[in-house]
């Protein structure tokens, strides 16, 4: 690791400062309210924006749709966004599925969903994940049969989050059912407005809404498949290891991990609270100061790392974070957003509810270890036990 600083030229400065003005501009405070209160982790007036600009997926190329920057000039960017605290998470999703969409579809598809992709109005959502089936994707039970030159896609998917702002669900379903697990799979781009499907809420402990979609007979034409019939685990690879923090260049690494700036956000909180609250005095007790200065040595540890080590980092910083404070604040910590007396006006109950759910986001934090462990360890793949007790 090359901890030297990093001498910044004037003109990336300048776009360090412009960038910071954007989000200013366009993470209001409507904005994060309307978060706050429904948890979609989307807001389109934003989305919009950044499409205008080409910084929905700021690396790809002008004449793509994107902005044609650099990796600095984007990681400006995903810091700025990921400090603004605006909700992002189907912005994110929406550029997993993109280099399967340029691998295995039809040009015809491509020119129909990438330029979308690139303006904010085309969002699509992850159809992975099934009741029953946990981090399992080889055991998806949604099926899709050939009918003529169409499919019959019956099943369900859970955890399908920013389902309702989406136009397309990159779909993983069962065409053969007695092939081996991995080998009977295909992948569709599902459009959402087909007759059959029904999207419906899931609200989470942690205030987010993420989606049930019910497929009933949904007929999809063959254009809409992606690679060949049963050779979907190969088609969802790439965009699930983007997911899992295994990528190139064209995917932002923020250092640090994903939840690093939410851990960032309630320090700044505590610090808020204890200057603008007269009946504190922590900042008088030795003790809690020190334990204070632990959590911001942890954060500082962390921001050096990337991929699935900064997502297990952060995660668990989060949840270490959030408990930590709710215990040096004392029963005011647990105190709802708008209830007389909450401390931080209920961010820090916020937190609290929030980390734990971070652990299984985008793959539990146990896949991101046997990730380093097999990509980047080189250990024998890790395979559970039979008949264990």
């Amino acid at each position: 690791m090359n901890f030297a600083e990093i001498e910044l030229d004037d003109d990336t400065l300048k776009f360090w400062d412009d960038a910071r003005e954007f989000f200013c501009e366009h993470v209001t405070q409507e904005v994060l309210d309307e978060e706050r209160r429904n948890g979609g982790g989307f807001s389109e007036s934003l989305h919009l924006a950044l499409g205008r600009r080409g910084w929905v997926a700021p690396q790809w190329p002008v004449e793509d749709g994107g902005a044609g920057l650099d990796a600095m000039h984007a990681r400006i960017i995903a810091m700025e966004l990921s400090r603004s605290g605006a909700p992002a998470i189907l912005a994110s999703t929406t550029l997993l599925p993109p280099v399967a969409i340029r691998m295995f579809a039809s040009p015809e598809v491509q020119g129909e969903v990438l330029p979308g992709v690139a303006d904010g109005t085309v969002r699509i959502c992850l159809g992975y994940t099934e009741p029953d089936c946990g981090s399992d994707l080889a055991a998806v039970r949604t099926r899709a049969l050939p009918d003529g030159d169409e499919w019959i896609i019956n099943g369900q998917k859970m955890f399908t989050t920013g389902a309702q702002f989406s136009q397309y669900c990159f779909l993983l379903a069962r065409t053969d059912p007695d092939a081996p697990k991995h080998k009977g799979l295909t992948v569709f781009l599902l459009p959402l407005d087909r007759v059959g499907v029904d999207i419906r809420p899931i609200e989470t402990l942690g205030g987010e809404r993420t989606n049930f979609v019910y497929l009933q007979d949904v007929r999809l034409d063959d254009r809409w498949r992606l690679g060949a019939v049963n050779d979907g685990w190969n088609v969802v690879s790439v965009p699930l290891s983007r997911e899992h923090g295994i990528g190139d260049d064209e995917v932002d690494e923020l250092l640090g991990g994903p939840y690093l700036a939410q851990c960032e956000q309630l320090l700044a909180d505590f610090v808020r609270w204890m200057s603008d609250d007269p009946s504190t005095s922590f900042a008088d007790d030795p003790s809690l100061r020190e334990r204070f200065a632990e959590l911001i040595v942890d954060v500082e540890f962390t921001r050096s790392a990337a991929g699935p080590a900064g997502r297990i980092l952060s995660s668990e910083l989060l949840m270490r974070t959030a408990s930590r404070l709710c215990d040096i604040i004392g029963p005011r910590a647990l105190l709802a957003r708008g209830v007389d007396g909450s401390a931080a006006d209920g961010a820090f109950e916020a937190g609290f509810r929030f980390a734990p759910g971070t652990a299984i986001y985008g793959g539990s934090t146990d896949i991101a270890r046997n990730v380093i462990a097999e990509r980047f360890l080189g250990l024998p793949r890790s395979t559970p036990r039979r008949n264990a007790p």
